[in-house]
């Protein structure tokens, strides 16, 4: 076994059969279904218990696939703590968990999965820089050699720049392609650099020449309108700026394009932290005190905002049938980012999912299968014959109460159960 496969990744040729549990494949609940495990797969869903299984009595629980978590920003440290909350893959819309960097993360089954964009196309001087205060460096402290090698960045202010990213950041292991779209105003820096549109289409129409799904950072209805002029696949936030428009909900509806809200991500631009978050037991066990300290904190740019309107448009979009993906932007345990957690934000997430009238079905879909499909994730997202056995067993039935995706009893990754 290679020097760099985790303990967590040894597994026995052995079948593991969970019983007596409700089970919620994704898309629809089942019933009480047993679900076989063997060599990190899911061998099967329904029929009998084979001789000499271990089983998992499930009693009293629901059986759930791993939650998907369609945006944030992570680490090592980051994906071992979201998989403690039973999200077992990470989509990084801005980092270097690129292919050719995560070898290790994809044998190690004591953290979350990962794919990711890479860094995302913009202007020299556009967002994120803002977010940053003065005289913050990103990522390893001064004289440490960060692991893998260096970000490629591709800032473009000509659609030939952008075009010639492209290849390049396909070539460094970006799993999708991301654009920033953000004139800063949001962020109270109104004139940050952004991408115009000639160079926003030419770099999505070439990424999607290439075969790569595109992604857009948009936090306005105009940044949205543009991003979806330039044919995106989708939205990696829905925008705050003001209520939505019947034009811009039916450009979405047209598009055919996926929204990941980042429901807790708005609320905290706008100054609502995840306080009551943190309070709940359920979290404050799997926090250490710094990742507490920012979940409690929030970004606070935004207090003109109001998140009802955010909830208002959540709810029409997913009234008319447009994917919706759940997401956090969790980053970094620091203040200034905060009012978001690794792991505990994914159940924030749902909650605020269901505040926005969706049913918890429908939340449960959006950290489930439907990320899954829009992502090309086929080997998970579901609880199927065949599938990658990343699952979430939970007491209580959260297809009826959202708030028992935190009731965890048993997490596994590629059928390797996560030590208590």
């Amino acid at each position: 076994m290679p020097a760099e496969v985790n303990q967590g990744s040894r597994r026995a040729m052995s079948t593991t059969a969970i019983t007596n549990a409700q089970v919620f494949d994704g898309e629809k609940a089942l019933g009480i279904v047993t679900v076989l495990v063997e060599d990190g797969k899911i061998l099967r869903v329904g029929g009998d218990v084979p001789d000499g299984a271990e089983i998992i009595d499930g009693s009293g629980a629901t059986l759930l696939p791993g939650l998907i978590d369609a945006h944030v920003h992570t680490s090592r440290d980051a994906l071992a703590l979201a998989l403690r909350f039973g999200v077992t893959t990470e989509l990084e819309m801005q980092g270097t968990n690129t292919r050719h960097n995560r070898a290790g993360i994809r044998d190690d089954d004591t953290v979350a999965d990962v794919r990711s964009s890479g860094f995302g196309i913009t202007p020299p001087g556009g967002h994120p820089s803002e977010l940053f205060p003065e005289g913050f460096r990103p990522g390893p402290p001064p004289g440490v050699k960060p692991v893998g090698e260096p970000p490629l960045m591709p800032f473009s202010t000509t659609p030939a720049e952008a075009v010639a990213f492209i290849p390049q950041l396909i070539e460094r292991g970006s799993d999708y392609i991301k654009f920033m779209v953000d004139d800063g105003s949001v962020e109270g820096h109104p004139g940050l650099p952004m991408l115009d549109q000639p160079t926003l289409n030419a770099g999505v129409a070439e990424a999607k020449r290439r075969g790569k799904l595109t992604i857009a950072h948009a936090l306005t209805i105009d940044a949205t309108r543009m991003a979806i002029e330039a044919g995106i696949d989708g939205l990696a936030h829905l925008f705050m700026d003001r209520p939505h428009t019947n034009e811009i909900i039916d450009l979405i509806k047209s598009a055919g394009v996926f929204v990941t809200p980042c429901i807790v991500l708005n609320a905290s631009m706008m100054g609502i932290n995840g306080s009551e978050l943190a309070d709940d037991q359920r979290v404050a066990s799997r926090l250490d005190p710094d990742w507490d300290k920012a979940l409690r904190s929030s970004f606070g740019h935004h207090p003109r905002g109001r998140i009802e309107d955010v909830l208002a448009t959540v709810k029409v979009l997913s009234d008319i049938g447009v994917d919706l993906l759940a997401g956090t932007d969790a980053s970094l345990p620091l203040p200034f980012l905060g009012g978001l957690a690794h792991g505990a934000s994914v159940h924030h997430e749902l909650q605020y999912l269901v505040q926005a009238g969706l049913s918890p079905t429908q939340a449960l879909r959006a950290a489930t299968a439907t990320t899954a499909r829009r992502f090309g994730l086929d080997d998970r997202g579901r609880i199927a014959d065949g599938l990658r056995a990343d699952l979430l067993l939970v007491d209580g039935d959260p297809t009826t109460s959202i708030s028992d995706t935190l009731n965890t009893r048993a997490v596994w990754r590629r059928g390797t159960r996560l030590a208590a």
